[in-house]
Parts: structure tokens; C-alpha cells; sequence
């Protein structure tokens, strides 16, 4: 049995028409195919490949980890310097407040665990969340996801959970003396790449510092400068009391955090102590693997890349089918006229040899997040290429 054929008879398929491309290998802004293809990954697998597939100093540090030692214990028990190394550079990056790195695997497990955190320290029940929000798909992440057409399958989910309009100053007051936390994204993704407004976001962390709720800001996409700074946070002026992150975070490894105060971090350790644990988070491979890729986007100019990859897309995208493009620095969202044209100009480019995605559930936005180390003129081509594959549609 061929492995394509393995692919369909025996992996677990989550649609009926999955893109099926029989991958050999990856290297840089490229995907190879085994029938000889080359593709310009220009969803860096949903916001993961920011350095580009298999980056040289990433592959190195993921080779050093697997002579020395892989899994030894279930996360918090013994002392790994994988862990505490890149724990100290990531805290050394943020505000004071945010001191203290709790590792897991992937971004819903990252909410996961913040939602449980910001509970235990609050001893609240209840959850303040946003239409069109998207923060995984575990019960607790799909709990406070704003999509009906994900949760309505799986109801019912967390009691107590309440949303409100992204952007919209109405029924903020629903934030109150019962909230444990507030729980966004600072850039909508699945939700549309929508931006939060700046001063509307200043509002919502002013009304939880009124009645004693958490913040809780999901940057599983939009960290590790795919937003033109480290995190997105820091184009608002404010700070979170739970950072959660994941996504670019390993380089290529499975890799998830969420980050508080020490002082938050405590009631994790009592009534009872162990109350949140995980056996694989923090797997010293893949803290190898993020401790080398958050080196390598401090050492260069990454977050200038970025902002320079949104003023191209937003130069060379003018189509007359193109309704919009939105978001920032390389998490993008490229808005067409219809869903037909959409449906095309996806299957278009991939015969063209281009990765586009649309967002899940959305009939007419096409995401747009390329790998950070694009060199400028594959990005000026594909962008090109884009621009009249909707043109040749209209």
C-alpha cells in the first residue's frame, strides 16, 4: 500500500477533501512534493514556519537535544536546561509581570490552562469571550470560541461563558465582580483577521482591572513577530495577565505556553498541589528547538521583515476583485468578491505552485501569513502571481 493510499485508508481525515500533497521535503519559504513539485509555502503551515522549514540553527539545536536526552519526567519534577534556559530568554522579553512560563505542546492546550489558571487564582467561574473568536478546539478552548458552527456539536460546553462584539464598547459591563477572565485575540484569525481596535482593547483592560478580572490575550498566531513586534500586545499598551502562545513558538516543533506572575503561577501549587500537569509539555526537544528560533528572531531584523511583507501585499494586491486587505505585518487576510472567485484563485495559484488557505468556514478570505525570512523577490513573484490569478478570474 502506497503511502498516499495509507493516508486515506488508515490516518483519521477532518474533511472530505483534504489538499493530499505527498510531501518529500522542506526547506526555506519551499515545500517538495514526491512527484518532483515545488511550492512557496505562503501560509508557513497556519503561522508555524516563520523562520521557513527546517531553519539550519533550529535543525541544529533539535540534533544537539536528541544526543543528550528526550522525555525523562512529566513537566515541573526535574531540572531540564532546555526548559529553564529558554524559559529565562522568553520572560526576559516581557513585562515584569509576566515572569513565569507554564510549557505545553500546542495552542488550545495553552488556553487550556489559562482558563484553569485565571479560575483557581480568581476562584471565579465565569468567562468573558468574543463573537467569531477562535482559541482551539478542546472543550475548555471551544468553550470560549465565539463560532457556533464549531460548538453546536458539542454542546453543551462550560457554563457561565459569555460573548461579546469584537470592537464594540457595548455590554462591556458584562465584565463584572464574577468574571475570572476575559479571553481574546488581539487579532481575530479565524475570525477574519480583524484587528482589535487600540483604544477599545485599553477599555476592556481597564474595565478587568476595575472588577478584579484577568486578561487573558490568545497570541498563538500573532506572536514571534508575524505582527511586526514580538508579540502583538505591545502595539497596544497594555499588558496581559496570562500571555498565551504557540504556533511560530518552536520552529517547527509542537511547542505551547502560557505566561503570568509569579504570584498567579501560586495556586498551582496548592489545594491541590500538582492540580495542572502534563506529561509531555516542555519536552526538552522542542524547548531546544524554540529556545533557538526566539535567538534567532531577536538576532536579526524580523519584525521590520514583517511590517515590509504587508506594505508589498497591500502595493501589489489591487485586483478589482480584491474587496480588502486587512490585518498586519504578515498575518494577513486577503478579502475577494465572492466565493467563486475565491474557490478559483486558491486552486489557481496552487496549479501555479503557491500554498494559500482560506480561513476555516470562510467562503471568501484567503490568509496570507508567508514565512518571515522570504526573500523579496519570491515574495514581489508569488505576490505578483496572486494579483493576476484574481485579475484572470474577474
Amino acid at each position: 500500500m502506497s503511502s498516499k493510499e495509507s493516508f486515506f485508508r488508515h490516518v483519521a481525515q477532518t474533511s472530505d477533501a483534504p489538499m493530499a500533497l505527498e510531501i518529500d521535503r522542506a526547506k526555506g519559504p519551499h515545500i517538495y512534493t514526491k512527484n518532483g513539485q515545488k511550492y512557496v509555502d505562503f501560509i508557513s503551515g497556519i503561522a508555524v514556519s516563520s523562520l521557513g522549514h527546517r531553519h539550519p540553527k533550529v535543525v541544529e539545536a533539535v540534533k544537539n537535544q536528541v544526543d543528550r536526552h528526550l522525555h525523562v519526567m512529566v513537566y515541573g519534577e526535574f531540572v531540564q536546561d532546555p526548559q529553564s534556559d529558554y524559559a529565562e530568554l522568553l520572560t526576559s522579553q516581557l513585562p515584569e509581570s509576566l515572569d513565569r512560563a507554564y510549557f505545553v505542546n500546542s495552542g488550545t492546550e495553552a488556553n487550556e490552562g489559562a482558563l484553569k489558571l485565571a479560575k483557581k487564582h480568581t476562584g471565579r467561574h465565569k468567562f468573558v469571550a468574543f463573537h467569531h473568536g477562535y482559541h482551539g478546539d478542546s472543550h475548555g478552548s471551544l468553550s470560549v470560541t465565539g463560532r457556533d458552527v464549531y460548538r453546536d456539536p458539542y454542546k453543551p460546553l462550560l457554563p457561565d461563558v459569555h460573548f461579546l462584539d469584537f470592537n464594540s464598547y457595548d455590554g462591556l459591563d458584562v465584565i463584572d465582580n464574577d468574571t475570572a477572565a476575559v479571553i481574546m485575540e488581539p487579532i481575530q484569525g479565524e475570525g477574519g483577521i480583524i484587528p482589535a481596535q487600540k483604544e477599545w482593547m485599553q477599555a476592556v483592560r481597564r474595565r478587568c482591572d476595575e472588577v478584579g478580572a484577568l486578561l487573558i490575550f490568545d497570541e498563538i498566531q500573532t506572536g514571534f513577530f508575524r505582527t511586526g513586534s514580538l508579540f502583538a500586545f505591545e502595539q497596544y499598551e497594555i499588558v496581559p495577565d496570562i500571555l498565551c502562545l504557540a504556533k511560530a513558538m518552536g520552529g517547527g516543533m509542537p511547542m505551547g505556553a502560557f505566561v503570568s506572575s509569579t504570584d498567579i503561577f501560586k495556586s498551582f501549587m496548592h489545594d491541590p498541589p500538582l492540580n495542572h500537569v502534563t506529561t509531555f509539555g516542555g519536552h526538552p526537544v522542542s524547548c531546544a528547538a524554540a529556545h533557538a528560533t526566539l535567538r534567532e528572531l531577536l538576532s536579526g531584523d524580523y519584525g521590520a521583515k514583517a511590517q515590509k511583507i504587508e506594505r508589498l501585499s497591500r502595493k501589489i494586491l489591487t485586483a478589482g476583485g480584491i474587496a480588502e486587505i486587512r490585518g498586519r505585518g504578515a498575518m494577513l487576510g486577503m478579502e475577494l468578491q465572492d466565493r467563486d472567485l475565491t474557490q478559483k484563485v486558491v486552486e489557481d495559484c496552487l496549479e501555479k505552485g503557491i500554498i494559500l488557505g482560506w480561513t476555516l468556514h470562510s467562503d471568501t478570505l484567503v490568509r496570507l501569513a508567508p514565512p518571515l525570512i522570504i526573500e523579496e523577490k519570491l515574495l514581489r513573484e508569488t505576490l505578483n502571481t496572486i494579483n493576476n490569478s484574481v485579475l484572470r478570474f474577474l
